[in-house]
């Protein structure tokens, strides 16, 4: 589906990616998405934008800090990043990064939970977000993992208003579905013990075993895909280190 405005309070709304190679990086997710990319200056670090159908789905960077690690970067929707980012220090979070400008695009501001998770804030201004979501491609996901969900799910619901419903078609997981107020569901917090605190990203794409063959072909790793309640879904490492998801949702 296309998105062209911006999104409610709390809802995954952009993703990005550093990576120390950024011609690696396009050619291993051009090869997995059939995504293009537009290429921006040399000057604001080669942040490239990552096109499905012409339209902007998640972006890749130049922009790295060796050992920090590569992994996908979520930001949440707020039309009010200063008074967001206030609510998460009260919660308990740790400001990483104060709300900034982004030139025209956007505000910004980067959190790390109580639990130890990252992501950003972004009141979006002439950059919304993602403008392709929930289609082969395109972000379809993000939930939040980790050893400690109590405390998770005390902060986002304090930050965001998210009300915490539990899944009754997983009733041997940990998991809690996070809802906006009008009810729509954003995400979700998956209780994992022995894992490391982090937010999640799952793309959608047409066929699973596919799109695993073509990351293998490309320089990435997997376990292999296998079938899910929701879909068939693989798990995914890039030639940096950074894991994502893809799942092929059953026919609707």
């Amino acid at each position: 589906m296309d998105v062209d405005t911006n999104q409610p309070l709390g809802t995954p709304t952009w993703i990005d990616l550093g990576v120390p190679d950024l011609d690696r990086a396009m050619e291993f997710y051009g090869a997995v998405f059939g995504w293009a990319f537009d290429v921006g200056p040399a000057e604001y670090g080669r942040y490239t934008s990552c096109l499905l159908r012409g339209r902007r789905v998640a972006a890749l960077s130049a922009m790295y800090e060796p050992g920090a690690g590569c992994f996908w970067n979520v930001y949440l929707a707020t039309p009010d990043c200063d008074r967001t980012a206030e609510r998460a220090r009260a919660a308990g979070g740790v400001l990483l990064a104060e709300p900034m400008d982004v030139m025209d695009q956007g505000r910004m501001a980067i959190v790390r939970d109580p639990v130890g998770a990252q992501f950003g804030l972004w009141q979006g201004r002439a950059h919304t977000g993602a403008q392709v979501v929930n289609e082969p491609g395109a972000l379809v996901r993000n939930d939040l993992v980790t050893p400690d969900p109590g405390p998770a799910r005390e902060f986002y619901a304090a930050v965001f208003d998210f009300t915490l419903d539990g899944n009754p078609d997983m009733p041997q997981a940990d998991f809690t579905f996070l809802r906006r107020p009008d009810g729509h569901e954003v995400g979700g917090i998956m209780g994992a013990p022995g894992s490391t605190s982090s937010w999640s990203t799952t793309f959608e794409v047409a066929g699973t075993d596919e799109a695993v063959r073509r990351a293998l072909d490309t320089g990435g790793s997997s376990d292999g895909p296998k079938d899910f309640l929701y879909g068939r879904l693989a798990t995914i490492t890039d030639p940096f280190g950074a894991q994502f998801s893809i799942i092929t949702r059953p026919e609707r």
